[in-house]
């Protein structure tokens, strides 16, 4: 190291002792003098030139690009930085709402009217329960203008069982209903002549059933159920009906056809005829299949397949078979914004006194019951969301059905039995086609309020009969229901049912005139309710129906109640 410091102080005195000498030397060199100038500085300025923004170099040096690398000496550095601890923001919960297992409805209005429902469930394990429901409305009736009782009662018990299990789930379930009405519809025309025969018009039915279905999990056999109802009146009148239902899923190669099994066994009787003495029997014995394959692909699902109904008439002895189309489409042309659907479907569908005076309790205990054969129900329709909250479906069909089912007023006779003073129904069969429009929108702004609204139109040609009897033109509904606050929801309901065509006999004790076609007049029924909720158990409401506080006509002759006015309370409890 002194050797290399010794070596440096050699080279700087060197250095200095250079330096002034030279310095010495110039000094010596520098004359004073005067400077003559021969010509005055005349300065001039030059041509202009544009500066380019990027000159081209010729240098070598310049124009290679030097990689440059960036070099970053990391270093652990130990921190004694202490986050504090966060403390998640406070949130009000809403107290969970309580769901009772129970409850029950008393309520009473005009007309004297008694509105009383029970609804029982009890968990008697994990995977069992049993239940119950019981229920009961009637009216005295005192509709204005009428000469016979209008009364009417309607009673229903219902108990049953569910076991659900890990690989099936299945119920079992038993019930009576009780149901009075009153043949109350007598024209004007015939009011002596009831009157002095002094007819009683009470028409009572009752119906006994018994029945059950199962499900399956992961298994060809998806379902399967089975009922047998009893029905009858105080009319001398019985009809049985057993109807099974399954579904399968049966596979062939690497596909599987789901599979629908129908089997409807329906017989009964009448005591006797409209017009004659002669008991009324009926019946047959459906044995239907439909197997179903569904193709998809991306946005587009169709379900091709086949319905096949074997009928047998067990009063005429005959057999027949019926081949229907089952073919269904959906497209979805903006996700669920816009899908399109359509269809051609085809059904036999039994008919019975049960479901005659369920849709009409005024129909005579002289039905002619046979089943109708759909050929066609040929559907195409739109349907999808406007919002998250807002959905529509637009559709329009077209149905050809073989001896379609009507209503038709039965005419007037001298047999005097209490339904035959143009007081009762009766059914005749035709080959109908309709075509039908309707359109439908849902509102569903929140939890608080929902809102429902359908319109539909129909037109009718018919082969036989004068007219689609007792069809309507047209129909509507709107269904509202408003949650005002945690106590208070209320909601209302309204209808719409255009004119329909009926039929109508004169008579003037020794003959009949011919018949001849009246037009109902169109109706519309609004119905509202308000409630409050007192407590979590108990509620407190008032019902107004027919707001509108017109008689009208659903029937012929038959008119309803003008505005009725109900106010009961609900309780909620459990075991």
């Amino acid at each position: 190291m002194r050797k290399h410091i010794k070596t440096i102080i050699l080279a700087i005195c060197s250095l200095s002792v250079t330096v002034v000498v030279a310095q010495k030397k110039s000094t010596d060199t520098i004359n004073t003098g005067v400077i003559d100038v021969v010509k005055p500085y005349t300065p001039t300025i030059s041509d202009a030139f544009k500066v380019k923004e990027t000159p081209s170099l010729n240098d070598e040096t310049t124009q290679a690009k030097k990689d440059i690398k960036y070099n970053i000496f990391s270093f652990p550095v130990a921190s004694t930085f202490t986050p504090a601890k966060g403390k998640a923001a406070s949130v009000d919960k809403a107290k969970p709402i309580k769901l009772y297992d129970n409850y029950a409805t008393l309520g009473v209005g005009t007309y004297t009217t008694i509105l009383g429902e029970v609804y029982l469930n009890h968990a008697i394990s994990r995977t069992e329960s049993v239940g119950g429901y019981v229920s009961h409305h009637s009216s005295e009736g005192g509709i204005e203008g009428l000469s016979f009782n209008d009364n009417f009662s309607d009673s229903k018990l219902n108990i049953n069982y569910t076991s659900r299990l890990r690989d099936l789930s299945w119920k079992v379930e038993g019930g009576f209903q009780f149901q009075g009405y009153n043949w109350y519809g007598v024209p004007q025309t015939q009011l002596t002549a009831a009157q002095t025969n002094g007819i009683e018009v009470d028409h009572t039915f009752f119906d006994a059933h018994l029945g059950g279905d199962v499900s399956f999990e992961d298994t060809y056999i998806n379902s399967a159920s089975l009922l047998f109802r009893r029905f009858g009146d105080n009319q001398g009148s019985g009809e049985n009906r057993f109807t099974f239902k399954g579904k399968v899923d049966v596979p062939i190669n690497d596909y599987e056809i789901a599979t629908h099994l129908v089997i409807d066994y329906l017989g009964g009787s009448f005591k006797r005829g409209y017009t004659s003495m002669n008991a009324l029997n009926y019946g047959n014995f459906q044995l239907g299949i439909s197997p179903t394959y569904q193709m998809k692909q991306d946005d587009l699902t169709i379900d091709l397949g086949v319905s096949l109904f074997y009928l047998h008439d067990n009063e005429a002895s005959k057999s027949k078979l019926y081949i229907y189309p089952n073919v269904t489409a959906t497209y979805r042309l903006v996700d669920d914004v816009l899908i399109a659907y359509g269809g051609i479907q085809g059904d036999l569908q039994q008919n019975s006194y049960y479901g005659f005076a369920s849709e009409n309790p005024f129909v005579s205990p002289t039905l002619n019951i046979m089943p109708t054969d759909q050929l066609y129900n040929a559907y195409v329709g739109l349907k999808g969301k406007v919002t998250s909250n807002v959905s529509y479906n637009i559709s329009g069909r077209y149905i050809a059905d073989i001896s379609k089912a009507l209503f038709r007023n039965n005419e007037i006779t001298l047999t005097a039995q209490d339904y035959t003073y143009g007081n009762s129904f009766g059914m005749v069969y035709d080959n109908v086609k309709t075509l039908g429009l309707s359109g439908e929108l849902n509102v569903d702004v929140n939890r608080n309020f929902t809102l429902a609204i359908k319109a539909e139109t129909f037109s009718y040609s018919t082969d036989d009969e004068a007219e689609p009897w007792n069809l309507p033109t047209l129909k509507g509904s709107l269904f509202l229901d408003y949650q005002i606050s945690d106590k208070w929801f209320t909601g209302a309901n309204l209808f719409y049912v255009g004119e329909r065509k009926d039929q109508f006999y004169l008579n003037d004790g020794i003959t009949a005139t011919t018949p001849f076609t009246v037009t109902l007049d169109s109706y519309f029924d609004a119905n509202a309710h308000v409630g409050y909720h007192v407590t979590d158990q108990l509620s407190i409401f008032a019902k107004a129906n027919n707001v509108g506080n017109k008689a009208y006509q659903k029937w012929q002759d038959f008119p309803v109640q003008s505005a009725q006015f109900l106010a009961g309370a609900t309780y909620k409890f459990d075991f």
